[in-house]
């Protein structure tokens, strides 16, 4: 397996992502938003995506967290 990522991934790369970053899950597309947290694992609002825990997987289909792709504002 080689380490090549799509574009906008996180492939567990914590440089490519701010605190306030929210990332989707490349397979349900659920979103991670630090500021409402994640109740099924208990994680508290506030907690950034670089600051979960590592065995911390998408609460809807388990995806990895290395998995996940990076939402890209519209401003």
């Amino acid at each position: 397996m080689n380490d090549v990522f799509f574009g906008g991934s996180y492939g567990g790369d914590d440089r490519k992502i701010e605190d306030s970053s929210r990332l989707e899950c490349k397979i349900c597309w659920y979103v991670y938003n630090p500021e409402a947290g994640d109740a099924y694992w208990q994680i508290p609002p506030g907690t950034p995506f670089s600051q979960l825990p590592a065995h911390w997987s998408c609460p809807n289909c388990d995806g990895n967290k290395s998995d996940f792709m990076v939402v890209q504002e519209v401003s």
